[in-house]
Protein backbone atom coordinates (compact mmCIF):
# COMPACT_ATOMS: atom_id res chain seq x y z
CA UNK A 1 0.00 0.00 0.00
CA UNK A 2 2.94 2.52 0.40
CA UNK A 3 4.24 4.60 -2.13
CA UNK A 4 7.51 3.95 -3.60
CA UNK A 5 7.32 7.63 -3.76
CA UNK A 6 7.56 9.98 -0.84
CA UNK A 7 7.74 13.77 -0.71
CA UNK A 8 9.66 15.55 2.37
CA UNK A 9 8.69 19.27 2.86
CA UNK A 10 11.18 20.66 5.09
CA UNK A 11 11.98 24.30 6.84
CA UNK A 12 15.07 23.62 8.28
CA UNK A 13 13.41 23.82 12.04
CA UNK A 14 14.01 21.34 14.39
CA UNK A 15 10.38 19.89 14.20
CA UNK A 16 11.46 19.54 10.36
CA UNK A 17 14.64 17.85 11.03
CA UNK A 18 12.27 15.12 13.30
CA UNK A 19 10.41 14.48 10.22
CA UNK A 20 13.47 13.99 8.00
CA UNK A 21 14.31 11.18 10.47
CA UNK A 22 11.38 9.62 10.65
CA UNK A 23 10.91 10.18 6.76
CA UNK A 24 14.54 8.27 6.41
CA UNK A 25 13.63 5.60 8.71
CA UNK A 26 10.30 4.82 6.59
CA UNK A 27 11.50 4.86 3.21
CA UNK A 28 14.49 2.52 4.17
CA UNK A 29 11.91 0.42 5.77
CA UNK A 30 9.13 0.44 3.14
CA UNK A 31 11.84 0.43 0.17
CA UNK A 32 10.34 4.07 -1.36
CA UNK A 33 12.21 6.98 -2.91
CA UNK A 34 12.77 10.03 -1.01
CA UNK A 35 12.23 13.11 -2.42
CA UNK A 36 13.32 16.55 -0.32
CA UNK A 37 11.19 19.98 -1.26
CA UNK A 38 12.39 23.30 0.72
CA UNK A 39 10.00 26.26 -0.43
CA UNK A 40 11.46 29.91 0.04
CA UNK A 41 8.32 32.02 0.90
CA UNK A 42 7.89 34.92 -1.78
CA UNK A 43 4.87 37.30 -1.65
CA UNK A 44 2.46 37.10 -4.29
CA UNK A 45 -0.19 40.11 -5.49
CA UNK A 46 -3.15 40.63 -7.31
CA UNK A 47 -2.33 40.76 -11.15
CA UNK A 48 -4.03 43.91 -11.50
CA UNK A 49 -2.50 45.81 -8.78
CA UNK A 50 0.90 44.24 -9.17
CA UNK A 51 2.56 47.25 -11.49
CA UNK A 52 1.30 49.60 -9.52
CA UNK A 53 2.69 48.55 -6.52
CA UNK A 54 5.59 46.78 -7.34
CA UNK A 55 8.79 48.08 -9.95
CA UNK A 56 9.23 45.00 -12.27
CA UNK A 57 13.03 44.98 -12.33
CA UNK A 58 12.70 44.77 -8.39
CA UNK A 59 10.08 42.04 -8.28
CA UNK A 60 12.45 39.89 -10.57
CA UNK A 61 15.80 40.84 -8.41
CA UNK A 62 13.52 39.66 -5.12
CA UNK A 63 12.47 36.61 -7.34
CA UNK A 64 15.98 35.88 -7.96
CA UNK A 65 17.28 35.78 -4.48
CA UNK A 66 14.54 34.02 -3.16
CA UNK A 67 15.30 30.91 -5.56
CA UNK A 68 18.92 31.11 -4.60
CA UNK A 69 18.02 31.08 -0.90
CA UNK A 70 15.62 27.93 -1.95
CA UNK A 71 18.60 26.15 -3.58
CA UNK A 72 20.84 26.80 -0.96
CA UNK A 73 18.64 25.73 1.68
CA UNK A 74 17.65 23.35 0.12
CA UNK A 75 21.47 21.70 -0.58
CA UNK A 76 22.10 22.46 3.37
CA UNK A 77 19.45 19.99 4.51
CA UNK A 78 19.92 17.53 1.56
CA UNK A 79 23.42 17.72 3.57
CA UNK A 80 21.87 17.05 6.86
CA UNK A 81 19.90 14.21 5.49
CA UNK A 82 22.95 12.26 4.24
CA UNK A 83 24.68 12.67 7.45
CA UNK A 84 22.22 11.40 9.28
CA UNK A 85 22.09 8.12 6.90
CA UNK A 86 19.75 8.81 4.32
CA UNK A 87 19.62 9.29 0.71
CA UNK A 88 17.24 11.85 -1.16
CA UNK A 89 16.49 10.69 -4.59
CA UNK A 90 15.96 14.18 -5.73
CA UNK A 91 15.91 17.78 -4.56
CA UNK A 92 13.16 20.66 -5.78
CA UNK A 93 13.42 24.02 -4.71
CA UNK A 94 10.65 26.43 -4.96
CA UNK A 95 9.97 29.89 -4.10
CA UNK A 96 6.05 31.23 -3.59
CA UNK A 97 3.11 30.16 -1.01
CA UNK A 98 4.86 27.33 1.16
CA UNK A 99 1.74 25.27 1.08
CA UNK A 100 0.83 25.36 -2.48
CA UNK A 101 4.02 24.28 -3.59
CA UNK A 102 4.67 21.44 -1.73
CA UNK A 103 0.46 20.35 -3.11
CA UNK A 104 1.41 21.38 -6.51
CA UNK A 105 5.00 19.37 -5.89
CA UNK A 106 3.44 16.25 -4.40
CA UNK A 107 1.04 15.67 -7.63
CA UNK A 108 3.57 16.68 -9.99
CA UNK A 109 6.39 13.79 -9.08
CA UNK A 110 3.13 11.40 -7.86
CA UNK A 111 3.94 11.41 -4.28
CA UNK A 112 1.98 9.14 -2.09
CA UNK A 113 2.91 10.44 1.18
CA UNK A 114 4.07 14.23 2.04
CA UNK A 115 5.67 14.18 5.25
CA UNK A 116 6.28 17.25 7.30
CA UNK A 117 7.15 18.81 10.67
CA UNK A 118 4.58 21.13 12.72
CA UNK A 119 4.94 23.09 15.55
CA UNK A 120 1.48 23.49 16.27
CA UNK A 121 -0.45 26.62 16.98
CA UNK A 122 -2.76 27.86 19.58
CA UNK A 123 -6.50 27.99 18.52
CA UNK A 124 -6.81 31.49 17.56
CA UNK A 125 -3.36 31.49 15.88
CA UNK A 126 -4.64 28.68 13.79
CA UNK A 127 -8.23 29.95 13.00
CA UNK A 128 -6.31 33.50 12.20
CA UNK A 129 -3.57 32.41 9.76
CA UNK A 130 -4.02 28.46 9.71
CA UNK A 131 -0.06 26.60 9.34
CA UNK A 132 1.56 25.12 6.54
CA UNK A 133 0.50 22.02 7.61
CA UNK A 134 -2.62 21.83 8.51
CA UNK A 135 -3.42 22.85 4.78
CA UNK A 136 -1.79 20.26 3.41
CA UNK A 137 -3.83 17.62 5.56
CA UNK A 138 -6.59 19.52 4.32
CA UNK A 139 -6.13 19.81 -0.05
CA UNK A 140 -3.54 16.93 -0.39
CA UNK A 141 -5.13 14.38 -2.44
CA UNK A 142 -2.18 12.15 -1.21
CA UNK A 143 -1.45 10.47 2.19
CA UNK A 144 0.39 12.91 4.85
CA UNK A 145 2.14 12.64 7.86
CA UNK A 146 2.62 15.04 10.03
CA UNK A 147 5.46 14.69 12.57
CA UNK A 148 5.47 16.60 16.10
CA UNK A 149 7.21 16.07 19.14
CA UNK A 150 9.86 14.51 19.36
CA UNK A 151 8.67 11.50 17.49
CA UNK A 152 11.94 10.87 14.82
CA UNK A 153 12.17 6.87 15.26
CA UNK A 154 9.90 4.20 13.68
CA UNK A 155 6.41 3.31 15.46
CA UNK A 156 6.38 0.88 18.71
CA UNK A 157 3.19 1.56 19.12
CA UNK A 158 0.44 2.92 16.39
CA UNK A 159 -3.04 3.91 17.45
CA UNK A 160 -5.34 2.95 14.30
CA UNK A 161 -8.67 4.53 14.76
CA UNK A 162 -11.18 3.67 12.31
CA UNK A 163 -14.32 4.09 11.53
CA UNK A 164 -15.53 1.61 8.92
CA UNK A 165 -14.88 4.11 5.71
CA UNK A 166 -13.52 3.65 2.22
CA UNK A 167 -10.19 5.61 3.73
CA UNK A 168 -10.36 3.70 6.87
CA UNK A 169 -10.01 -0.02 5.07
CA UNK A 170 -7.20 1.95 3.43
CA UNK A 171 -5.52 3.51 6.42
CA UNK A 172 -5.87 -0.48 7.67
CA UNK A 173 -3.53 -1.69 4.80
CA UNK A 174 -0.95 1.48 5.68
CA UNK A 175 -1.31 0.22 9.32
CA UNK A 176 -0.61 -3.51 8.43
CA UNK A 177 2.32 -3.41 6.05
CA UNK A 178 3.92 -0.44 8.92
CA UNK A 179 3.43 -2.92 11.57
CA UNK A 180 4.83 -5.67 9.66
CA UNK A 181 7.66 -4.31 8.41
CA UNK A 182 8.78 -2.58 11.56
CA UNK A 183 7.20 -5.23 14.38
CA UNK A 184 4.95 -2.50 15.87
CA UNK A 185 2.17 -3.10 17.89
CA UNK A 186 -1.07 -1.66 16.85
CA UNK A 187 -4.09 -0.39 18.67
CA UNK A 188 -7.38 -0.60 17.03
CA UNK A 189 -9.93 2.04 18.24
CA UNK A 190 -13.51 2.82 17.06
CA UNK A 191 -15.45 5.86 18.76
CA UNK A 192 -18.79 6.12 18.21
CA UNK A 193 -20.46 9.65 18.62
CA UNK A 194 -23.53 10.21 20.18
CA UNK A 195 -23.37 13.81 21.63
CA UNK A 196 -25.35 15.07 18.09
CA UNK A 197 -28.04 12.41 19.51
CA UNK A 198 -28.67 13.34 23.16
CA UNK A 199 -30.21 17.34 22.76
CA UNK A 200 -33.16 15.15 21.13
CA UNK A 201 -34.04 13.41 23.87
CA UNK A 202 -35.90 13.52 26.89
CA UNK A 203 -36.18 11.78 30.25
CA UNK A 204 -38.63 9.42 29.08
CA UNK A 205 -36.35 8.25 26.41
CA UNK A 206 -33.15 7.36 28.19
CA UNK A 207 -34.31 3.79 29.10
CA UNK A 208 -34.58 2.92 25.48
CA UNK A 209 -31.56 5.10 24.31
CA UNK A 210 -29.63 3.40 27.30
CA UNK A 211 -30.38 -0.40 25.67
CA UNK A 212 -29.76 0.82 22.22
CA UNK A 213 -26.37 2.29 23.40
CA UNK A 214 -25.54 -1.32 24.55
CA UNK A 215 -26.24 -2.91 21.25
CA UNK A 216 -24.18 -0.71 20.02
CA UNK A 217 -21.42 -0.99 22.20
CA UNK A 218 -22.04 -4.94 20.97
CA UNK A 219 -21.80 -4.32 17.09
CA UNK A 220 -18.81 -1.57 17.41
CA UNK A 221 -17.06 -4.41 19.84
CA UNK A 222 -17.26 -6.98 16.61
CA UNK A 223 -16.34 -4.58 14.31
CA UNK A 224 -13.38 -3.76 15.92
CA UNK A 225 -12.71 -7.00 17.00
CA UNK A 226 -12.47 -8.27 13.21
CA UNK A 227 -10.68 -4.98 12.22
CA UNK A 228 -7.86 -6.90 14.71
CA UNK A 229 -8.05 -10.13 12.97
CA UNK A 230 -7.77 -8.73 9.62
CA UNK A 231 -4.77 -7.10 10.20
CA UNK A 232 -3.10 -9.94 12.11
CA UNK A 233 -4.08 -12.17 8.95
CA UNK A 234 -2.01 -9.80 6.80
CA UNK A 235 1.19 -10.16 9.13
CA UNK A 236 0.67 -7.38 11.24
CA UNK A 237 0.60 -7.40 14.87
CA UNK A 238 -2.51 -6.30 17.36
CA UNK A 239 -1.53 -5.70 20.89
CA UNK A 240 -5.62 -4.32 21.57
CA UNK A 241 -9.19 -3.39 20.70
CA UNK A 242 -11.03 -0.36 22.30
CA UNK A 243 -14.38 1.07 21.64
CA UNK A 244 -15.19 4.48 23.35
CA UNK A 245 -18.41 6.96 23.09
CA UNK A 246 -17.92 10.47 22.53
CA UNK A 247 -16.51 13.13 20.65
CA UNK A 248 -14.35 10.82 18.19
CA UNK A 249 -10.99 13.51 17.43
CA UNK A 250 -10.25 14.38 21.38
CA UNK A 251 -11.02 10.82 22.16
CA UNK A 252 -8.12 9.02 19.75
CA UNK A 253 -5.37 11.99 21.02
CA UNK A 254 -6.58 10.92 24.98
CA UNK A 255 -6.09 7.44 24.23
CA UNK A 256 -3.33 8.18 21.92
CA UNK A 257 -1.66 9.61 25.01
CA UNK A 258 -3.18 7.23 27.28
CA UNK A 259 -1.56 3.75 25.43
CA UNK A 260 2.08 6.01 24.53
CA UNK A 261 1.28 5.68 20.88
CA UNK A 262 3.99 6.69 18.84
CA UNK A 263 1.95 7.28 15.73
CA UNK A 264 -1.95 7.74 15.35
CA UNK A 265 -2.75 6.33 12.15
CA UNK A 266 -6.16 7.82 10.66
CA UNK A 267 -8.33 7.77 7.05
CA UNK A 268 -9.54 10.96 5.50
CA UNK A 269 -12.86 11.01 3.73
CA UNK A 270 -12.11 14.80 2.89
CA UNK A 271 -14.76 17.71 3.29
CA UNK A 272 -15.50 20.15 1.35
CA UNK A 273 -14.53 24.07 1.93
CA UNK A 274 -18.22 24.91 3.36
CA UNK A 275 -18.79 21.41 5.14
CA UNK A 276 -14.72 22.03 6.76
CA UNK A 277 -15.84 25.23 7.84
CA UNK A 278 -19.20 24.25 9.66
CA UNK A 279 -18.21 20.63 10.99
CA UNK A 280 -14.53 20.37 11.21
CA UNK A 281 -12.51 16.88 10.04
CA UNK A 282 -11.79 14.05 12.44
CA UNK A 283 -8.16 13.69 10.74
CA UNK A 284 -7.59 17.50 10.56
CA UNK A 285 -8.20 17.60 14.37
CA UNK A 286 -6.02 14.74 15.68
CA UNK A 287 -3.25 16.35 13.33
CA UNK A 288 -3.49 19.66 14.96
CA UNK A 289 -4.02 18.35 18.92
CA UNK A 290 -1.97 15.24 19.12
CA UNK A 291 1.77 15.71 20.36
CA UNK A 292 2.85 12.79 18.15
CA UNK A 293 3.34 11.75 14.45
CA UNK A 294 -0.39 11.53 12.93
CA UNK A 295 -0.68 9.77 9.27
CA UNK A 296 -3.76 10.81 7.33
CA UNK A 297 -4.33 8.13 4.96
CA UNK A 298 -6.67 9.21 1.75
CA UNK A 299 -7.78 6.26 -0.55
CA UNK A 300 -6.77 6.18 -4.08
CA UNK A 301 -3.47 7.23 -4.26
CA UNK A 302 -1.14 5.73 -6.81
CA UNK A 303 0.50 3.67 -4.17
CA UNK A 304 3.09 2.15 -7.01
CA UNK A 305 3.87 5.87 -8.79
Amino acid sequence: MFPTRMLLASDGSREAANAARLAIRLSSSLDSDLHLVYVEHMPTFNPASEPVLMDPELWLMMGEQAEGEARRRAGDIEREIEEMGGRVAEVHARTGRVDAEILKLSEEIGAGLVILGSRGMGRLKRAVIGSVSASVVDHAHSSVLVVRGGGADLPGKILFATDGSKDAKVARSAVTELSAATGSDVYVLYVLETRPYRPFLGPEAWEGWEANLERARERANSFVQLEAARIKEDGGKVADAHVVFDDPAPEIVRLGEDIGADMIVVGSRGLGGIRRMLLGSVSSSVAAHANGPVLIVRGGQESGT
